[in-house]
Formats: C-alpha cells, sequence, structure tokens
C-alpha cells in the first residue's frame, strides 16, 4: 500500500527521472512508428494492387512476422550494428537510433499486413471502376491509401502499442543505459529486480494509461470512420 502511495506521488509531483524516461520511450516509439509507416503503408498497398511470382509466399512471410519475437529481432539488430557487423562503422549500437531501428523491424510486418488487407478489400471494390478510368498505379495507391486513412491510422496505433509495451530488444539493442537508453519497460525490469517498486509502478500506471489511450483513441477513429462511410 505504502509502495502504491509512493509510486503515485512519483506521478503527480513530475519526478524528474521517471518523466525522462516516459520522454525517451514516447520519442523511440513514435519514430518507430514513423519508419515503419514509410516502409510498411506503401509495401501493403503494393501487395494489394499487384500480382506477381512468389507474391503469395511474401504475403505468408508478412504475416508470419508479425510474431516476431522480439528477443530475436534485438539479436540481429545487435549483430549487424556490434563492431564485427556489416552496419558497425556507423556506432550506432547502445544508442536510441538502434532501439528505433529494433522497433521499426518489430511492427513493419504488424502495418504492412494490416495495410494489404485494408487496401485488397478497397481494391476489389474499385479496381473495374479505376481500371475504366485509366487511372496510373501510383494514383491507384494513393487513392486506396486515402480512402483507407481511417483503418490505416488504426493499424499504426496498433504498431505503436507493440513498441510501445516491447522489452527485449531494446534491452539487447539500447543496453538500458541510465540517462540515455533507458525505457519504460526496461526500467520497470530493473527496478522490480532492485525492489524499486514505487519507479516501477510508477512507470507501469503510466505505460498501461498509454496503452489504454491508444485503444481508446483506434475505437474512436475507425468509429469516425464508420460514420463517415455510411
Amino acid at each position: 500500500m505504502q509502495d502504491g502511495s509512493t509510486a503515485w506521488e512519483l506521478v503527480v509531483s513530475g519526478d524528474p527521472a521517471l518523466y525522462a524516461i516516459v520522454q525517451l520511450s514516447l520519442f523511440v516509439s513514435l519514430s518507430a512508428v514513423a519508419v515503419a509507416s514509410l516502409v510498411g503503408l506503401p509495401l501493403g498497398g503494393l501487395l494489394a494492387l499487384t500480382r506477381f511470382p512468389g507474391r503469395g509466399a511474401l504475403i505468408v512471410m508478412i504475416n508470419a512476422f508479425m510474431g516476431l519475437p522480439p528477443v530475436v529481432v534485438g539479436l540481429t539488430v545487435y549483430l549487424l550494428l556490434s563492431r564485427s557487423g556489416p552496419l558497425g562503422s556507423w556506432g550506432l549500437l547502445f544508442t536510441p537510433a538502434a532501439m528505433v531501428f529494433a522497433q521499426a523491424l518489430l511492427i513493419t510486418p504488424i502495418i504492412a499486413a494490416l495495410t494489404r488487407q485494408t487496401a485488397d478489400d478497397l481494391w476489389n471494390e474499385y479496381r473495374d471502376e479505376m481500371n475504366a478510368m485509366g487511372v496510373t498505379p501510383a494514383a491507384r495507391l494513393a487513392t486506396l491509401l486515402y480512402d483507407a486513412r481511417f483503418s490505416l491510422i488504426t493499424a499504426l496505433l496498433a504498431g505503436f502499442g507493440r513498441a510501445a509495451a516491447e522489452v527485449g530488444a531494446v534491452m539487447i539493442v539500447g543496453g538500458n543505459i541510465d540517462n540515455f537508453t533507458r525505457t519504460m519497460t526496461t526500467a520497470i525490469a530493473l527496478e522490480t529486480s532492485k525492489g524499486n517498486l514505487p519507479l516501477a509502478m510508477g512507470l507501469g500506471a503510466i505505460l498501461l494509461a498509454l496503452i489504454l489511450a491508444i485503444n481508446a483513441a483506434a475505437w474512436g477513429v475507425r468509429a469516425i470512420g464508420e460514420r463517415q462511410a455510411a
């Protein structure tokens, strides 16, 4: 009970250490979503619009990668960015950039798979009309992505939720360095092991609030889209 009271005091008093961790977590996760969306949105749209040999296998692989184990992604990024790795000269290991890279790899398949499914449904609806009008492939992609914007925002929010709750990959590539690469999830794991329950509980409460807010936002965006489509 006393730990809970102390945790609440840390949250409402604006404890600098706590909110520095929250700020870094938001920066890393939002950056990862931005990077993943630059790849996942057009990739999903192209998979919906085009037909080519191996398309089915690529779709299956992307769907399978939605459940990638975070520690495997973390290990892969670690090997790429380590001194002996192909990208070791960039000096990104144990930096926020490495954590963004790892989280982006985790959520790109989620965004791509959800985009493909949404765009595929719309393409089946608009195919004959667009073919008759002679719409260019680039214009088709842009039109489908714009028309599906509310559903795609939900996909981006889902990606953000996965990134914000991730711990394994960012622990491996970030190193959980105090005041540099310590996020909410890695800090919760560390502080719990140290017995510093007030800080761990305060961070847990903020993380839970963020996840609830994300789900509420996703529900609201979908509701708005359904009303506009009606």
